[in-house]
Parts: C-alpha cells; structure tokens; sequence
C-alpha cells in the first residue's frame, strides 16, 4: 500500500479491494459513516470523499436514507467482453452502416426525426453569453484568435481540469472544434502511416473511423463493461506487437459506461514508459458522472505520455463544437498540426463559454444535467427488466448510454433495417468492433427523456428483438 497517498484514497482503495475480494456482496449494505470513521480514525469528510468516488466507478450506490450498498457484481459484470483470441494489427474498414446512423444524426437518439421542440437545460443561458461576447467584439472580427484558443477559456479549463487532480495550466491547454478533432490531431501527431494503434472493444466507433482515414492499423483490447480496458491483456499485446499509442475511455466510457480503477490507470501508464507508448485520453463523458466525477488520467502523467482530448458537446450542446487537447511531451507538435488544419477557432464563442463557466452557470447545469441523467437512465432500466428474453445490461453512474447484450441468436444488424422502416435508429453492436463482434448488443441511449414517442419506439425494439 502507498501510504503517501491522501488518506480518501487509501480508504477507497482498502473498501473497493473488500468487495472485489467479496468481503461485501453485490446487495450487501457497508458499515455507516460513522462506523467507518471509527473504524479508520478518519474525519467524515474523508469518508464521504471516499465514497462518493467508489460510487463514481459504479461499486456502490447511495441510497437515501439508508446508507450506501455494493452494486458490483463480479459474475456479471468483472469481466472482459468475450473475445475468442486478440487478433493481429489490421487495417481498418468502417462499415457503410456507421455512415447511415451518422447521416440521420441517430448516434444518441431512438427517434432522430422526432421535432419535441425541446430546448437543452443551460442553453438559453450559453447564447445570452455568446450573445454579449459577439457584441464586445467592436469592430475586431478581421483578426483570428490566437491559435492555441482565447487564453480566458484555457483558463477555465485549466481550472476544472485541477478539480480533477491535474496540476497543469492555460499554456498546456489548445483549443479544438470538438473532441473528434482533438483526439485526430492527437493521432496526426504521435503516428504515422501502418503503425498500429491498441483500442478497446467494445470502444468508440468514432476511433475506428479516424483509424481508416489515417490509414492506420488496430488493435483490439478485451474490455471489461465495469473497469475499463484489460491491462494485463494490453501489456500481453504490447510485448508481442510494436503498438504506437493506445485510445482510451477511462471514465464513464462508451458504450457500457465503465470506470478504470486507479490501480489499472496507472499500470496503464507504466506500460507507456516501459513500451514507449503514447496514451490518448477520451475523456469525454466524465463531467456527466452523478455519483462523483473521476480524476483525469493525465492527473497521473509525471512524464507527458497522456494527451488529453475532450469537449462540451455530450454534456452541454452537440451544436458548440468546442473542445480540447493538452498535448503532454507533443503539445507544440499538436498545436502547429492544428495550425495547418484549422488555424483558429472562432472567438466570441469562446469568450461566451468562458463567462458561462466563470460565472457558475456551466456549473448549475451539470448539477441538473447530472439529475436528469440518473432519473433517464433509471427509467431505461426499468423498461428493460420488463423485457421477457434473458437480457444483461449495464448501469452504469454516469455517461449518456447502456450496453445492452440479448441471448445469442439474435443479430441486432437484422433488426435495424426493420426498425428504420418504422423511424426507429438503433446503434447496433457491431459498431464498436472492427473485427464484426457484439452481433446481438445494442447500445441504447438515456440522453433524452423518455417521452411518449421514445418510450414507444423502444417498446418497439425489444418487440422486434422478440419476434425479428
């Protein structure tokens, strides 16, 4: 045990080591607060702190007025996705259907066609602070904004980021159109043409498609639905295969919403300095956490292995296509990649984010954003208990979506044809493997609330997954 580290930490590792090892049983309530405080001669506050982070990687759940209870399941849910053997770098092909469901802007919505008139939570506040940046403008729209990005804005996220243990600032932080972008400038940098790249699988399709453009090779790493990549499958990987860098969700990661403990975060890094690897971060979803937000991966980086990438566009609006790269030993690189694709970002959007966050406004969304989230996702869960074919799904405390994997004879593939005949835009598994794998997982969307009309639509798809 590290006993430098801080005492919440010491505390979350000894009470996570205690379910894993099945001190405490999925269902099974943890000692109080105040017991453990006796217990660890620790004040509540820590105790809290400890907890709430447990909470964020899904191993419990709070439960008001009744303390805290283990939600992992190590049967269910401890390990990796099923993988016959881990096949040798290939090319990647994107399949034509990943194209369709992003024509019909479908990724996070059953019902994309569906007009609600539903106004996002926070926006009309976002545009009234765009709106008064475009008017302090005076006169000075001929000039570009500095490339790295409006230094206010880095600012601030420099700020956030070192409420999660990073301890870098403004000058680390480069401006981007959107995570997308930020982890392709990333690639751009750190890569080049045939050399192979370790994802995780399931993972994000959007890295798949990169990986094709950039006419690199893949690799992928079995992925456990509750912590993340196999780091011990990836460490087998990297002593066989010369791996150039690895892309990673550690927090909330689609599609299944895991969480990495900190012990694999940083065997990860370890690997990087031992097989000189560079780690892309996908840190995307981890402001929407309701049980406690993660630490960065980067809070970890002591040598610049880690490049950051991350946006607004899942938490806040899709629309803002603001993001943004902290590039670590290959920052200078990144920026003057950026400087030949795109030379600078637009500067009054900037400024107005950077008010919406420095005023507290960004801040009083998430915590609603957060509530809403939970309640959707709750509601998703309920619909698919009632579901009468034998189905396993995630539950994961934060990001937009759960993982969902039917008996399996059922191809999901076959059900999106008949779906779209009816206006419904599933997003079916075999999206987050380059290799055809997940056939009978769909990955089913809480981002919106679930009105008549969605709820209907996915009445609809465990319908046609009954009776395809």
């Amino acid at each position: 045990m590290d006993h430098s580290l801080p005492k919440y930490q010491l505390l979350e590792d000894e009470i996570e080591q205690g379910i894993v090892d099945g001190r405490w049983k999925c269902g099974e309530r943890l000692p109080s607060i105040r017991t453990l405080c006796d217990l660890h001669g620790c004040a509540k506050i820590t105790i809290q702190h400890a907890l709430q982070r447990l909470e964020a990687k899904g191993l419990i759940e709070s439960r008001e007025r009744a303390g805290f209870f283990v939600t992992y399941e190590k049967e269910k849910f401890d390990t990796p996705c099923r993988m016959e053997c881990i096949e040798s770098p290939k090319p990647v092909s994107v399949s034509e259907l990943f194209r369709d469901i992003m024509t019909r802007s479908a990724a996070f919505d059953l019902t994309p066609n569906l007009h609600t008139g539903e106004m996002p939570q926070g926006i009309v506040q976002l545009n009234r602070s765009i709106g008064r940046a475009l008017r302090r403008q005076k006169g000075d729209f001929q000039y570009y904004d500095e490339p790295a990005g409006d230094p206010g804005l880095r600012h601030q996220l420099a700020m956030l980021l070192a409420k999660r243990g990073w301890t870098g600032d403004a000058s680390e932080v480069c401006i981007t159109s959107g995570c997308q972008q930020s982890i392709f400038l990333a690639l751009l940098t750190v890569c080049s043409e045939g050399d192979v790249v370790a994802v995780e699988s399931p993972g994000f399709y959007g890295v798949l498609q990169l990986l094709e453009q950039l006419k690199l090779k893949v690799i992928e790493v079995p992925t456990s639905l509750q912590t993340g990549m196999d780091i011990n499958a990836l460490s087998d990987i990297l002593n066989q295969w010369n791996v150039r860098a690895c892309v990673v969700q550690p927090a909330f990661a689609t599609p299944g919403g895991s969480v990495m403990p900190r012990a694999a975060r940083t065997r990860l890094i370890e690997l990087a300095e031992e097989h000189d690897l560079a780690i892309i971060e996908d840190d995307i979803y981890a402001e929407t956490g309701w049980a406690g937000i993660p630490d960065t991966l980067k809070s970890l980086d002591h040598s610049g292995r880690v490049i950051h990438c991350s946006s607004l566009s899942k938490v806040l609006s899709r629309d803002l296509r603001l993001g943004w790269v902290c590039g670590g030993r290959w920052h200078s690189a990144i920026l003057q990649m950026k400087l030949t694709s795109q030379l600078a970002s637009s500067r009054f959007v900037q400024q107005g984010v950077e008010t919406y966050i420095k005023e507290g406004d960004f801040a009083a969304f998430l915590r609603k954003l957060r509530f809403r989230l939970r309640k959707q996702r709750d509601q998703l869960l309920e619909h698919l208990a009632n579901c009468p074919l034998a189905v396993r799904t995630t539950a994961p405390q934060g990001g937009l979506a759960v993982w969902v994997e039917f008996p399996g004879a059922i191809n999901t593939i076959d059900i999106y044809s008949k779906a779209l005949d009816e206006g419904i835009v599933i997003t079916p598994g075999n999206l987050f493997s380059g290799s055809d794998r997940f056939g009978n997982c769909l990955r089913i969307s809480f981002a919106h609330p679930w009105d008549n009309q969605r709820t209907r639509a996915l009445t609809r798809i465990l319908e046609l997954v009954q009776d395809p």
